[in-house]
């Protein structure tokens, strides 16, 4: 395998300095170690707000919000809406003062989910290291995969965004680099569609201007420790010791040298366990009808268990989450004698909870309103537990019957009074 330390970004073809190529694109990636680097981070662009544009092309060049137009909180932005200085997490009443004529589209998580399979399909054609952290972003050691292939890992990694941006109809960013930290920052730096290097060499040069919070697990409080003791960048903590440095901030301070040095040892792993499975909805006026509360959570819990269906997964506790129309958040848990995914045991055992908290709300009205199961194990394991009663046996094939259907005839299906109830709503 040539070394290669110039690549077009709409082929992967090595380029010439000074001699033309056949491919009409003329982005270029230069790097001393573009060929000796394997370790990535794939980023999908603006995802949620990707696929809407995806499936709606007349939202192409428009500022997308994904989100509650009037209520909850901002899922994802487009980069156009995000030029007004919106971004996920912010309340959508403000992203709304923002951008007035931003387009607020429901989010539509199937899709999402789906086209996270193909992307990941496609990750997982270049290496089986493929070690997925959420949705719409993932890490790839491609080490030993140029025989596989024929070609770089990086050359790869750019054949991968074009599959991508093919095949799901979104683009990624990738972060090229020696290690998962410096992967996660190079594909940062390019957005979107963009590829980025951060070699060997320049790691300590790149990381010194950088402020000390970039570093992965320096969260605010800790930031503003170090900067009361003189180090605001990491630079300043290169020139610190180790010594020094864990004398006075323990364990802590260890991990902050070895980021601020460069070192990661960290490496792409393939078996991330899910730990819970959940789902919330934000309404859009408060509630405090005990009645409308509990249709809310039932449409939720049908929605839980389909998800926990999916992955396979069953779970040991129940979490009921509510938001008062304060923003007071309150969590109510209970530990069950068998692990379940049902709709009907998953409502049965929320509404309990619910009315447990409603008897001393003296009316509260509620604005959101969550339940999720977790302590998961495999599906499988849970229908084989002797202690799986006569009654779940029923509801099993219950539900599965309806599941079926309604992977044949879509949500319109529905088998109780409640469902017909909720779905109107």
């Amino acid at each position: 395998m040539r070394s290669e330390t110039r690549l077009c970004l709409g082929c992967g073809e090595g380029v010439t300095p000074g001699v033309g190529t056949h491919c009409p694109s003329f982005r270029v990636i230069e790097h001393t170690e573009l060929s000796k680097l394997s370790i990535a981070h794939v980023d999908c662009d603006a995802f949620f707000a990707s696929v809407e544009k995806r499936d709606n092309p007349a939202l192409q060049h428009q500022p997308v919000v994904v989100g509650g137009r009037e209520r909850g909180v901002v899922a994802a932005a487009c980069y156009i809406a995000r030029t007004y200085g919106i971004h996920s997490a912010m309340p959508s009443f403000q992203a709304k003062k923002l951008c007035p004529h931003a387009i607020f589209v429901k989010p539509r998580f199937e899709a999402y989910s789906e086209a996270s399979r193909k992307v990941r399909a496609a990750m997982e054609a270049l290496t089986p290291l493929v070690e997925q952290v959420s949705i719409d972003e993932a890490f790839l050691d491609l080490s030993g995969t140029e025989r596989l292939h024929g070609r770089s890992p990086a050359a790869s990694l750019i054949s991968l965004q074009r599959t991508i941006e093919n095949d799901v109809g979104v683009t990624v960013s990738v972060g090229l680099s020696h290690n998962k930290s410096l992967a996660k920052m190079a594909s940062d730096l390019d957005k979107p569609r963009g590829f980025a290097v951060i070699g060997a060499e320049e790691t300590l040069a790149f990381l010194a201007p950088k402020a000390v919070n970039s570093v992965h697990g320096v969260g605010k409080a800790f930031a503003e420790k170090l900067r009361r003791d003189g180090i605001e960048t990491i630079g300043d903590v290169q020139k610190r010791e180790l010594r020094e440095l864990v004398e006075r901030y323990g364990e802590a301070g260890m991990k902050l040298h070895a980021r601020a040095m460069g070192k990661d040892p960290r490496r792409v792993k393939t078996d991330r366990a899910t730990k819970s499975i959940s789902g919330e909805t934000t309404f859009s006026e408060d509630i405090s009808d005990q009645k409308a509360l509990e249709d809310k959570l039932y449409a939720m819990c049908v929605k839980v268990s389909l998800r926990a269906k999916a992955k396979q997964y069953a779970g040991l506790v129940v979490t009921l989450k509510l938001k008062t129309n304060r923003f007071r958040s309150l969590t109510r848990r209970r530990t069950l004698g068998v692990a379940t995914n049902l709709a009907e045991v998953l409502f049965e055992e929320g509404r309990a909870l619910l009315r447990e908290e409603l008897q001393g709300s003296a009316r509260t009205s509620y604005r959101l309103i969550g339940i999720g199961i977790s302590d998961l194990v495999p599906a499988d394991s849970a229908r084989q537990d002797l202690a799986y009663p006569e009654k779940h046996e029923k509801l099993q094939k219950k539900e599965d019957a309806l599941d079926a259907l309604r992977a044949r005839f879509g949500d319109a299906v529905i088998g109780t009074m409640r469902d017909r109830r909720t779905a109107k709503r």
